[in-house]
Formats: structure tokens, C-alpha cells, sequence
């Protein structure tokens, strides 16, 4: 995701892929741009549906391997393109099925293995991987683009095949989720993995009664047969408003400015007047979100999660009010030449700079991560993958929407983009206060009883289950390390 923003400003990728014009330089177009990256999103918007098919079928362990599999493929067809835009734009569009079918499917994967104690770090942790490799994205960048020949974009394009053998190769190694196991009737399989991932035997008393309260309430859910995408927005333990409040965060989260940095920063900042290197702006950027993510980590357990999202959403909205307000007061014209950007110039590119590494910092501690861990976590077995599939290509297909119109908007409107993103975030405000409940702390059964209770959203922080779902009794010990 984050390989190809400073791709489009690199000499041989623009010879390669853009046009030239009518002075003989070769410039990328903005429907040029628009396609070259929205295509990626347009293939995780299908890969996020298609995971929900094989999540069931192969298994989340099979599924990750698949999927893994289908993403390196993609980025080996960008890698040996030479002039071809048909050919880069295909192998995006099937890298972006790998990316989309694994950011629904690898939260479910962990929201299913994780002990509830700690199932929203680990989800947490998931964000701080992405961050970290669209940093890295940036460090590869920064080196490769002095480069004067097709290595200068092959280089940070090609190593993102690493990444996916990694992750090919690695689950191998990993058990398959055990509420999975459980469903398909694998119980003795489900026995040892819950062992495993609690550090205990199979016949601790903790095992047993994991398995008896999971057993008890998959067959609880199963009692309706086979279930389809419409009950995903049935009225039986509110499911759509579960469904919708997934969707809604995934919306919010990428019509909130991050993005546009991601995949347009290095245009953006060219005009701000910096003395760096846009490269280098880029780069401090990637390193902000990974230091901003890390926070998270602590406080997704300590805030909770509406906590986390209503104050990123009041933080950052004001921080995208000032980037648009100074940036379309003070701000040169794309293309002005540095040597021609006067002292009001350069003075407000320092602010919309500042406000906008704030802005990713924020993004990172809050509105990154925590949409993540409440698709996770907000939804009953028998719905899972399609709820999921339905959250994550609601994120894909905004995604989508950025990335292919930003770049004629901010022909049209330059910096005063920034007001769109600071109206979605004044709305995002609004809607996290009055429609997402604070599921900290809880079992993935326990929300469900959260969301039947009928507990409006501004009263459920401090919420408790009236009991346990199978053993009414409550211990300490299990409750730290119960399966989430």
C-alpha cells in the first residue's frame, strides 16, 4: 500500500508508465495515477468478499495460505512488467485480492485464538505490522530512488514478495483457529490447541470448560442451518446493528485523511515547500505512525475502545481543519518551482507538515487500530467470516473511492480536500457516541450478550455479563487466560 506513493514520482516509473508531453517530459496523468493505485483497492474490495467462502472451507490457517499465496503471485506480475501499464495495473489488482482477503481474515484468525485479556493487543499488533511495513516501503524507497534505471521501483516492489512467503511459510507452523475446529466437528484437534495456546495439559479443568462453554454456544448457533449474508443484517441479537457498526468504522476510518498521505503524501508535500526530500517528509511520516501505533497498545486495554476512537476523532479533526485552512491560505500552486516559493510559502508548509505528522501520530494511537479490533471481536461464530468480509470491503471500497478521485480533487481544490476529511471526522465523532458500545475486557460469547442486553452504547463502558454463558461461576485465574 504504501510502495506505490513514491513510485509515481519516480523518473523511470513515469517514462515507463505515463505520457509524454507536448515539451518532450513524460508526466503521469491524474486518471493515470488514479488507476495505478485505486486498481490494488479494487482487488482487495473482492478478495475481502471472497475470503468469507474460503475462511469456511479451507479453514483460517488454509485460507491465510492461500490467500498468501495469490498476493505473492500478484506482486512477481508488477515486478517483471517493463512497459506495460495492462500488466502492472492486472498484477495489483491481484496482489490487492491477497491484501484484502487477508485484512478480513487475519483478524478473524486472531480474534479466535486470542485469550480475551489480551485479544485486543494482539489485534493491535496486527495494525503495528501493517504500519511497520509501509514504513519499511518508505525506507526501500528512499534509498532505490536515486537509482537512474527500472531498479529504482523494481527494488521496493519486488521485496514485497518477501513479506507474503514469510507469512506463506510461517503458517505452517501455527494451529488452526480452535472455534473453527469446534464448528466442523474437529473436537479432539480444538482440545489440544486450546492446551497450547493456554500452557496447560489437555485434561486441565481450564481446557474443559473452554471447550464446553464454545461447544454450547457454537451448537447454540447452529441451530438456524447453514447461514447467509442476509442474516447478517437480521434482528436476532441485533446483528445489523453489529454488521453496521462494523461497516460504519471501516468507512469512517478511511475517509478520515490517512490514507490520502499514504498514497499521495509524496505529491501533497511537494508543493508544501519543504527543504527536504519529499522521500524523506514520506519516510518521517511512516516512522510517526509506527511510534503512534505503539501506544495503542497499552491503551486499547486501558481506554478501551470508544474511548480511543472519540478522542482520535475530535483530535484529528481539528488537526485536518488547520492543514486545509493554512494549506489553501498559504500554499504555492502544484509545480512551482522551490526557488519561486516566497517566506508565507514555506511558513505555512511548516504548519501543514506539523499538523499533518500530528494527524498520523493520532491516527496511529486510535482510528488505525481500533476499527480492527471491534470487527474482530463484535460478532457471533456462525456469522463471522461474512460479517468480516462485509467490514473489510467496506474499507477496501472507500479505499477505492480515495485513491482513484483524490487525485482530481486536489487538481480541483488542493489542500481544501482536507475539509471533507474533517467533516467525516466530526461525523465519526457523533456516530462512535451514539452507536458503538465498549466491548474491553469481554469474550466473544459475552458480546453477544452485550448487544442483547439492549444497553445503549453511551452507558455499556462498565458493563458486565449477568453470568457465564455455560459455568456461572467466576475465577480469577480462568477469566486472565480464558479463550477469547
Amino acid at each position: 500500500m504504501g510502495v506505490i506513493s513514491g513510485c509515481l514520482i519516480m523518473p523511470d516509473f513515469i517514462r515507463r508508465f505515463g505520457q509524454e508531453g507536448t515539451d518532450g517530459q513524460y508526466y503521469l496523468s491524474s486518471s493515470r495515477q488514479s488507476i495505478i493505485v485505486s486498481l490494488l483497492s479494487a482487488g482487495t474490495f473482492c478478495g475481502a468478499i471472497a475470503q468469507a467462502f474460503t475462511s469456511d472451507r479451507l479453514g483460517r490457517r488454509g485460507s491465510i495460505l492461500f490467500w498468501s499465496a495469490i498476493f505473492t503471485v500478484g506482486v512477481a506480475i508488477q515486478t517483471g512488467t517493463t512497459y506495460s501499464l495492462v500488466q502492472l495495473v492486472i498484477g495489483r489488482y491481484i496482489a490487492g485480492l491477497g491484501v484484502g482477503s487477508l485484512s478480513a481474515i487475519v483478524p478473524l484468525y486472531n480474534g479466535e485464538t486470542a485469550p480475551k485479556a489480551i485479544r485486543g493487543t494482539i489485534l493491535v499488533i496486527y495494525q503495528v505490522q501493517i504500519i511497520s511495513g509501509i514504513f519499511l516501503s518508505y525506507l526501500f524507497e528512499l534509498g532505490s530512488h536515486t537509482i537512474n534505471n527500472s531498479a529504482s521501483w523494481r527494488l521496493p516492489i519486488g521485496l514485497q514478495m518477501v513479506w507474503g512467503i514469510v507469512l506463506l511459510s510461517g503458517m505452517f507452523f501455527l494451529p488452526e483457529s480452535p472455534r473453527h475446529l469446534l464448528g466442523t466437528g474437529r473436537g479432539d484437534e480444538a482440545r489440544k490447541v486450546i492446551a497450547e495456546l493456554n500452557g496447560v495439559p489437555e485434561d486441565n479443568l481450564l481446557v474443559i470448560e473452554i471447550v464446553e462453554e464454545l461447544d454450547f454456544a457454537i451448537k447454540a448457533e447452529n441451530e438456524g442451518g447453514k447461514a447467509t449474508w442476509l442474516e447478517c443484517f437480521s434482528t436476532r441479537n441485533a446483528l445489523w446493528r453489529r454488521t453496521m457498526n462494523g461497516m460504519m468504522l471501516q468507512f469512517i476510518q478511511q475517509l478520515n485523511g490517512q490514507n490520502f498521505y499514504y498514497y499521495y503524501g509524496d505529491t501533497f508535500f511537494q508543493s508544501a515547500g519543504a527543504g527536504l526530500s519529499p522521500y524523506i517528509i514520506q519516510t518521517i511520516l511512516g516512522a510517526v505512525s509506527v511510534v503512534g501505533t505503539l501506544p495503542a497498545l497499552y491503551f486499547i486495554e486501558t481506554w478501551g475502545r470508544r474511548k480511543s476512537l472519540l478522542l482520535g476523532a475530535s483530535t484529528q479533526a481539528v488537526c485536518a481543519l488547520i492543514v486545509a485552512v493554512v494549506g489553501h491560505a498559504t500554499l504555492a500552486p502544484t509545480g512551482t518551482p522551490t526557488s519561486a516559493l516566497t517566506a508565507r510559502n514555506r511558513a505555512g508548509g511548516d504548519v501543514v507538515i506539523t499538523f499533518a505528522v500530528f494527524q498520523v501520530f493520532i491516527f496511529g494511537t486510535t482510528w488505525g487500530p481500533t476499527p480492527w479490533v471491534y470487527l474482530g471481536e463484535s460478532f457471533p461464530l456462525r456469522v463471522r467470516p461474512k460479517s468480516i468480509a462485509l467490514g473489510s470491503a467496506t474499507n477496501w471500497f472507500w479505499n477505492f473511492m480515495l485513491s482513484f478521485f483524490s487525485p482530481r480533487i486536489v487538481d480541483r481544490i488542493g489542500p481544501m480536500i482536507m475539509l471533507v476529511f474533517f467533516g467525516m471526522l466530526v461525523f465519526g465523532y457523533i456516530y462512535v457516541y451514539f452507536a458503538i458500545p465498549e466491548t474491553k475486557g469481554l469474550t466473544l460469547e459475552e458480546v453477544d450478550e452485550l448487544y442483547r442486553s439492549g444497553i445503549t452504547p453511551w452507558r455499556s463502558v462498565g458493563w458486565r455479563p449477568s453470568d457465564k454463558h455455560y459455568h456461572h461461576e467466576e475465577k480469577g485465574a480462568s477469566d486472565s487466560v480464558e479463550e477469547a
